[in-house]
C-alpha cells in the first residue's frame, strides 16, 4: 500500500504540531521488586490453574476530564467479555485541553476505574500526548504516575535511573517453574528542534534512548539467569518502530504495492494500514536486540489510531492495538469510529513460546454506539482515591 495522504492524515499532523508547542519463586521476587508496594496490595500475577493467562491492550483514550462516553462503554465491556489478567493502558492516556490537575486526574481516572472496579492489575505506558497540558496544570508524568500509585490495583512504576518515567518489567508466574514477562516502555513525547545544530525539519517523535535498550538487555539476561532459560515475554509501549513499516513492506527500501502484497504471504499481515507509521527520527536498535535475546515473541504500540495490523516480522509479533477512545480522530466520516477497540493477546504455558494467539476486539461488535458525534460526560465520576 503506498503512502496514505487522506485528510486524517492532515488533521493527525495538526493535532500533533499543536501539542509540540505546548510546553518462579525468581519469577515472583521480580514482580515484587516491579510493582510499588500499593498496588493490588501486594499481589503479583500469576498463570491460572490450566496454564492460561490474558491481556488486554487499550491505547490512545486520550481524551479530558469529561471523556466521551463510549470510551469508557468499550473498557467496560471489553473487560466484562475477556476477563483478562492484565491490562496495560499503552499510552497517549489523555490529551492537552485541560487546564488544572484535577481534569488531569479525573481524565486519567475514568480510564482506569473500570479495571479498580473489576480487580484487574493494570498499568499505564505513557505516549506523546500525556504531558500535553502540564504547561497550564503543572501534572507532568511522574506526577500523573505519582497520582496513579494511589489505586489499589496499579501495578505500575519505573525503573530508575532509565530514560522516561514508564519503564518496567512485570513476570506473570507459573507453577510449572516457568513464566512469562511484561515489558513495558515510555517511548517518549517529540523530537527536538534541532540536533547537532541542525533543523529537523520533519515533525517527528522522539526515540527510545540507548539506556533504555540496554536496561531492557540487562533486565532480559538477569530474567535468564534467575529462571535458568530465556523467559518469553510481550513488549509495549507506544510510538511505533521503524521496523513496523518494514514489516508491512517486506523490505526498508520497497514500499510499493506490490512488495506489500509478498509481505502479507511471507510474514502473515492481517488487519488494517490506514495512515504511515508515525516513527521516531532514529531507529533505536531495540527490535535487534529483542532478536538477538530471542525471549520478546511479540512488540506492539499505539500511536496510530487508525492501523489494527499485526504480523511475523522474523520470529516477533509486531503489531498495533487499535485505538480506543472516541475522543480523537478517527476514520473520518460515518466511520469515523468503526476502529475503536481493544486488542487481546492469549497466553498458554503449554504452547511454545508462551504467546498462543492475539485479536482484536471492536466497539461494533460490542454493541457500542459508533454515530461520529462526539458524546462527553455530563460531568466527570469521583475519583476512586485522593
Amino acid at each position: 500500500m503506498p503512502e496514505n495522504t487522506s485528510t486524517t492524515l492532515g488533521r493527525r499532523r495538526l493535532l500533533g504540531l499543536g501539542a509540540a508547542t505546548a510546553a518462579g519463586g525468581a519469577l515472583a521476587a521480580q514482580v515484587a521488586a516491579a510493582a510499588p508496594a500499593t498496588a493490588a496490595r501486594g499481589r503479583g500475577l500469576s498463570f491460572s490453574d490450566d496454564g492460561t493467562f490474558r491481556v488486554v491492550q487499550f491505547n490512545d483514550t486520550q481524551d479530558n476530564h469529561r471523556t466521551d462516553v463510549r470510551t469508557i462503554q468499550l473498557i467496560e465491556r471489553t473487560l466484562d467479555a475477556e476477563r483478562p489478567g492484565f491490562v496495560v493502558v499503552n499510552g497517549d492516556v489523555v490529551n492537552g485541553d485541560m487546564t488544572t490537575a484535577e481534569q488531569v486526574r479525573q481524565a486519567y481516572n475514568h480510564v482506569v476505574l473500570p479495571m479498580e472496579e473489576r480487580r484487574i492489575p493494570w498499568a499505564v505506558t505513557f505516549g506523546n500526548h500525556d504531558e500535553d497540558s502540564v504547561a497550564a496544570t503543572g501534572m507532568t508524568e511522574a506526577r500523573i504516575r505519582e497520582f496513579l500509585s494511589g489505586y489499589r490495583y496499579n501495578v505500575g512504576g519505573t525503573a530508575r535511573g532509565v530514560s522516561g518515567d514508564s519503564n518496567q518489567v512485570l513476570t506473570v508466574r507459573g507453577d510449572r517453574g516457568s513464566g512469562f514477562a511484561l515489558w513495558l516502555l515510555d517511548s517518549g513525547r517529540y523530537s527536538p528542534e534541532t540536533i547537532a545544530g541542525q533543523e529537523v525539519e520533519e515533525y517527528t517523535y522522539e526515540t527510545i534512548h540507548a539506556d533504555q535498550v540496554a536496561w531492557y538487555r540487562e533486565q532480559s539476561v538477569a530474567l535468564e539467569r534467575r529462571a535458568g532459560a530465556p523467559v518469553p515475554g510481550l513488549m509495549f509501549f507506544h510510538i511505533p518502530l521503524w521496523e513496523h513499516r518494514f514489516m508491512w513492506f517486506g523490505s526498508p527500501t520497497e514500499w510499493t504495492e506490490e512488495s506489500h502484497a509478498a509481505a502479507v504471504v511471507k510474514h502473515g499481515i492481517v488487519g488494517e494500514r490506514n495512515e504511515r507509521e508515525y516513527t521516531a527520527q532514529f531507529n533505536p536498535g531495540l527490535f535487534h536486540a529483542a532478536l538477538e535475546r530471542g525471549d520478546v515473541k511479540g512488540i506492539f504500540c499505539g500511536h496510530d489510531h487508525i492501523n489494527t495490523y499485526v504480523g511475523n516480522y522474523f520470529g516477533i509479533q509486531l503489531g498495533y492495538g487499535p485505538g480506543t477512545g472516541f475522543g480523537t480522530y478517527g476514520l473520518g466520516g460515518d466511520d469515523e469510529h468503526r476502529l475503536r477497540g481493544a486488542r487481546v493477546f492469549d497466553l498458554d504455558l503449554d504452547h511454545p513460546g508462551v504467546l498462543k494467539s492475539t485479536r482484536t476486539v471492536f466497539a461494533a461488535d460490542l454493541g457500542i454506539d459508533l454515530s461520529p458525534e462526539p458524546q462527553p460526560l455530563a460531568t466527570p465520576k469521583p475519583l476512586g482515591h485522593r
